[in-house]
């Protein structure tokens, strides 16, 4: 895939590139990491009999943002050629059975801290993409969803403070993309609770130092926790709040920020994270410009720093399995990015 535009975007053709891609992974059992305790031999099974709709990817939290990719193309490029293979695949997948037995592997005693909270979040975005759809799948999807926004409800109260990581555990990435979800359903309480939440971890956050990249983070997380505050604060308060917290961010310090993440070697999943790192700052640069008066200097810098990152790690969504089964959706969280969430 050629370098991204400064305006880049998402075209048929990118639209159509990612969907091939996921529609060769989401169904792809092996190899398979799973997040799975043993509380017994009976619980000793295979990904497919454990998740009846989310063993592929390789792992369930990329085979559930995986269909949310498959979702998010569809409906907003809907002439692409895989689109009546995209609805084959949900109409099959997205049944009460199935659903039923995500939410089975839930009710189990061991499963507390499953996914959490990382696969949380990408459960929830894919439910607010599937409410946005003329079709059956949220309705039918709706349990399960149920289920994880219960565990935010139950866990965020007890979370004295946050994770600020750039891997699985970070809670402001999940909350942001579980944000998605409170405005599609219109869970106004769920939203009062993140808010609650985030003014309490993060309210009082100055002069970001921003120690990043190590050296298998796909989060950048400085700017996911500014990226989860702008989605969540008023206008005017988040921005006050961001002058504040990166005060030099429109000289490009601190540099890092500003400075795309070297992948050495993309068979090996764990470097392969920093193109997701790539992309997820593209992503934030891009939500975060968005929100800056036209006249704010920081604004262009943001810009450009977003389209030095895509070119980074666009050419590389695809060829080794370890970025592939995951790179694109967050190539395409980059390309929407800030746009209207619906």
């Amino acid at each position: 895939m050629s370098s991204p535009s400064p305006n880049s975007r998402l075209t048929p053709q990118i639209a159509s590139k990612f969907a091939a891609i996921a529609l060769g992974h989401v169904t792809r059992e092996y190899p398979n990491k799973l997040d799975h305790v043993l509380e017994g031999p009976a619980d000793a099974r295979g990904p497919r009999a454990l998740h009846p709709i989310f063993f592929g990817s390789f792992d369930w939290h990329s085979c559930v943002h995986g269909y949310w990719l498959l979702a998010t193309v569809l409906r907003r490029q809907p002439d692409i050629p895989e689109a009546d293979a995209i609805r084959a695949l949900f109409d099959k997948t997205f049944t009460p059975a199935k659903v039923e037995g995500e939410v089975a592997y839930l009710a189990r005693p061991a499963t507390r801290g499953f996914e959490r909270p990382y696969g949380w979040g990408w459960l929830l975005k894919l439910q607010a993409e599937l409410l946005a759809h003329d079709a059956p799948w949220a309705a039918i999807h709706q349990p399960l969803a149920d289920v994880f926004a219960a565990r935010f409800r139950d866990f965020l109260p007890r979370a004295t403070y946050p994770l600020r990581t750039g891997v699985h555990s970070s809670t402001a990435f999940a909350i942001a993309l579980a944000q998605d979800y409170a405005v599609a359903a219109g869970d106004r309480p769920l939203t009062v609770l993140f808010t609650e939440k985030v003014r309490a971890w993060h309210m009082g956050d100055r002069d970001a130092p921003a120690w990043e990249p190590s050296g298998d983070e796909f989060l950048s997380a400085t700017l996911m926790t500014a990226e989860c505050l702008r989605r969540l604060l008023p206008p005017a308060e988040f921005r006050a709040w961001f002058a504040a917290y990166l005060p030099r961010a429109a000289q490009r310090e601190p540099a890092t920020l500003f400075t795309p993440a070297i992948v050495s070697d993309r068979s090996d999943g764990k470097i392969a994270h920093l193109d997701g790192l790539n992309f997820s700052r593209a992503w934030c640069w891009r939500e975060l410009a968005a929100a800056l008066p036209l006249a704010d200097p920081l604004r262009s810098v943001a810009e450009a720093a977003a389209t030095e990152h895509m070119a980074a790690s666009l050419p590389h969504v695809a060829g080794d399995y370890m970025g592939e089964h995951w790179l694109a959706s967050f190539a395409l969280l980059a390309l929407l990015a800030g746009e209207p969430v619906g």
